[in-house]
């Protein structure tokens, strides 16, 4: 899978200049995750469950 190709998206409570966000894709195999400064540096592929996890424990 090429995650370059990907479409990407960032909260909408991010600068609009793109730089203060992770981004993150929608996949089949999980969730894309990229920091918005560097859009062509290291992605993680993050799975589902997991990623769901995360954001619980984050809103809490």
């Amino acid at each position: 899978m090429d995650l370059n190709t990907t479409t990407w998206r960032k909260s909408s409570h991010s600068g609009s200049t793109g730089g203060e966000c992770v981004e993150l894709a929608a996949l089949p195999e999980g969730v894309g995750v990229r920091d918005s400064k560097n859009p062509d540096g290291p992605k993680l592929l993050v799975d589902r469950d997991a990623f769901a996890a995360l954001v619980a424990s984050l809103k809490h």
